[in-house]
Order: structure tokens, then sequence, then C-alpha cells
């Protein structure tokens, strides 16, 4: 069984990102998420209009590899950065929270993710089975570009 460790990161978040744009009607970006920041490192908007999507695919990706309930603070310093200060020395900044909190909560709607109260936010049982099958198409596809690959389909190595 492949899972989404197991595959390269870059081509998993696309493919999720694609899913879940077409596929999960709660998942939508509000009017504002083409004007704002993504937070206050940044200069500009994200210049790519399905940009909601891919950091819905990441922050999904993220709840599976840690396994254990995530904040909402915790994400905001995954996704911050270098806040450019002219000619002063630079220094780190965390990303939106409300870009954040916005996309959990309709991953939320969607049953993909859930509420531990205090705690933070984890995978659902929907949401650890859509990723691990998204893995196993994104492993699918590297087969067929590379079939030497095929052997570690039938990893014994599993999460847990």
């Amino acid at each position: 069984m492949v899972t989404v460790t197991e595959v390269p990161a870059d081509k998993f978040i696309e493919k999720l990102a694609l899913y879940l744009k077409e596929r999960i009607v709660e998942l939508r970006p509000p009017m504002w998420a083409y004007m704002v920041k993504t937070g206050t490192n940044r200069e500009k908007p994200p210049e790519d209009p399905n940009w909601w999507y891919y950091r819905a695919a990441s922050i999904l990706r993220k709840l599976y590899i840690r396994a254990r309930p995530v904040g909402i603070e915790r994400l905001r310093t995954a996704y911050g950065g270098r806040k450019n200060r002219g000619v002063r020395p630079e220094h780190f900044r965390k990303g939106s929270g409300s870009v954040i909190r916005e996309i959990l909560q309709q991953l939320e709607r969607a049953g993909l993710v859930r509420k531990i109260p205090g705690k933070g936010r984890i995978l659902s049982p929907a949401g650890y089975s859509l990723l691990d099958h998204i893995a196993f198409e994104v492993f699918n596809e590297l087969v067929k570009e590379r079939p030497e690959l095929k052997k570690y389909a039938l990893n014994p190595r599993r999460r847990k």
C-alpha cells in the first residue's frame, strides 16, 4: 500500500488540488480570497487563481504527515516566511490565520477534517482514505513513467 509520504509532494499536492476543485463542493474560495495576501511577509496576493485549492491540499498533506492534532498557530508558522524590511535585517512573520482558518472550516464541512476541542484539528477517516487514494493514483502515474518502481507498490512498511 502506497502512502502520502512515499510519493513526491509536488505531484501529490497538484493532483489533490485538482480533485478538491472538481469534486468537493464545500471548498470554495470566498470573495476576499482573490485580493488578500497569504501573510504579512508577502508583497502581493498570489497570482495563481487556484491558489486556494493548492493551499487546502497542502494543509491536508500536513495534517496527514503530522498525525496528531494541529492548531492554526502551528500552521501559521509553517506557512510564514521572512519579511523584507528594506535595509534593515529580515525577520520571520507568520502566515495568514484567516486563510488557514477558513480552509479548515470548509474542510470540516466537507467531512475531511474533524476538530478536537482545545487541541486542534486532525484528518477524519474519510480524509485519510481520500489522501491514500490520491497517493495511489500518483504512484500509478509514476509507475507508467518508470516501470521499475512497480516493486515498491506492496511496501510492507506502513504508517503506524
